[in-house]
């Protein structure tokens, strides 16, 4: 018997219950019944004549002949979807809703600030702002775009690199004064941190372990819960943090912030790529293009 063609509306299906890891979790994304999703993936084992996943009570795996397929299946999406785009270009300027997630230090520092030029060139696209200082699921939040920092170790992602923040050590000139270091800054040296207040990430552990290239025990005074929080700290005088460059240099040309101990960190580390990422099965939109071809020259990372 010859096998058929695969329908691309069934693959979709297929794809987003690997993704979501179930049955009822794709046919909740996708808004349509489980039965209806249940189906579509027999009518594509039918097609092709073999298994691709085995059903268990607990949980979906994917069969050999499942994880041949979906390799294919998802690049063969992804340049049908980047030809429509490429199409829909040619017609008219893009538009739609753009779901973008990123840590709030981001948002707030970089992105914010390039909303109303981009609204302003590309009117017709509709803005949808989110942040979450720890890695979301894209499925699970309905997020088309998500803005990650440091190094990605998912491999459903596509990934485009924005550019690179260094990471600083910065405290006050209050807090250094009321330590008598402001004029002796440039003789610290990092075996001194033990002697100071230092700020860190509560619940974020890797976070805490800074990349210097003297390891020191460190002791932390005080921790808050996002980047955002331990700049608030630091510009109020509570210590000294590890924050990256993206969020805090406008603080360090006014002088509200001054970076102690520069050349005690390792540089590159993987904490300093700015990544833009989405997974490889969704189309790669005009919008999610317009959107990252607008911000990456404009970015002060």
């Amino acid at each position: 018997m010859m096998m058929g063609h695969a329908k691309t509306e069934d693959i979709e299906i297929f794809l987003t219950v690997v993704d979501t890891g179930s049955f009822t979790g794709a046919a909740n994304l996708l808004n349509q019944q489980v039965a209806k999703v249940s189906r579509a993936v027999s009518r594509l084992e039918d097609t092709l004549q073999c298994t691709l996943l085995n059903r268990t009570t607990r949980r979906l795996e994917l069969t050999e002949e499942g994880h041949v397929f979906i390799r294919y299946a998802r690049e063969s999406l992804n340049t049908l979807y980047t030809g429509e785009e490429a199409i829909k270009l040619l017609k008219q300027a893009p538009s739609g809703h753009l779901r973008i997630d990123a840590a709030s230090p981001f948002v707030f520092h970089q992105l914010t600030p390039l909303v109303g030029d981009f609204v302003a060139q590309y009117p017709h696209i509709t803005l949808d702002l989110t942040s979450h200082d720890n890695i979301i699921d894209l499925l699970e939040h309905k997020t088309d775009l998500a803005i990650r920092i440091g190094d990605l170790k998912d491999s459903n992602l596509h990934a485009r690199l924005l550019g690179k923040s260094k990471l600083r050590l910065v405290a006050s000139p209050e807090y250094l004064h009321q330590h008598n270091e402001v004029t002796h800054i440039d003789n610290l040296n990092v075996d001194d941190l033990s002697t100071h207040k230092l700020i860190g990430f509560n619940d974020a552990s890797k976070l805490n372990s800074w990349p210097l290239k003297t390891p020191v025990k460190l002791n932390f005074h005080m921790t808050g819960s996002s980047g955002e929080t331990l700049r608030q700290l630091c510009l109020n005088h509570q210590g000294i943090a590890l924050l990256s460059h993206f969020m805090i240099g406008e603080d360090l040309k006014s002088g509200r912030l001054v970076e102690v101990l520069p050349e005690a960190i390792v540089r590159p580390n993987n904490r300093e790529a700015i990544q833009a990422v989405y997974y490889k099965n969704s189309a790669v939109s005009s919008r999610i293009l317009a959107f990252l071809d607008f911000i990456q020259p404009r970015l002060t990372l």
